[in-house]
């Protein structure tokens, strides 16, 4: 029997985290079959479930993997660039649903699965320190206002980014978000 390589292992867990992301978006947690995930991802249970323990461990990897690429875009562009590379889905395919399903979902279990909320926590904190931490940066800088303070300014992004997850995600048209985001990042920096 031919051995995997690691580089190939990671590269089939990127395919079944892709076609999984998928399925979780379009289902739901719960209408996220076994079996859907199998046609999702072209392979059996047994091939799935040897990257992932469980369906549980799949769907936290999956949003994992999305709160892991915000942390690096936040760290890098803040999130108000999060919140733009959203729209700009949105407006390139008409279809956020990958991601914003996957939102969606975290959000439903954050409400209903304490142990889910528990396990989420940490990765919550990772994305609101990497926020925190771009706005302290941008005010040492000199860039940002400096009349409020850097956690009421992280909040107020969050309840932006929360508001626009919600717009997106009750089907609303994008329309003119791309100058409210100006406003929300005007409203941020320094006059």
């Amino acid at each position: 029997m031919p051995r995997v390589s690691q580089d190939q292992l990671e590269a089939r867990r990127h395919e079944i985290l892709g076609a999984a992301r998928g399925c979780f978006a379009r289902y739901g947690y719960e209408g996220a079959t076994v079996r859907r995930l199998e046609e999702a991802t072209g392979l059996s249970r047994g091939a799935i479930f040897h990257h992932f323990r469980d369906k549980d461990s799949l769907f936290l990897a999956v949003a994992e993997d999305d709160a892991a690429a915000m942390v690096e875009t936040v760290a890098r562009n803040g999130l108000v660039q999060v919140m733009r590379d959203l729209l700009d889905r949105a407006g390139a395919s008409g279809d956020t649903a990958g991601w914003l399903g996957s939102q969606l979902e975290v959000s439903r279990r954050l409400r209903t699965d304490p142990e889910f909320a528990k396990r989420w926590a940490e990765r919550s904190a990772a994305i609101a320190s990497a926020t925190r931490e771009r706005l302290e940066r941008q005010r040492d800088a000199g860039v940002l206002r400096d009349d409020v303070p850097v956690e009421v300014l992280t909040q107020f992004l969050e309840l932006a980014y929360d508001g626009l997850v919600l717009h997106l995600a009750t089907g609303r048209p994008a329309g003119e978000l791309s100058r409210v985001l100006d406003v929300v990042e005007e409203a941020v920096r320094r006059s």
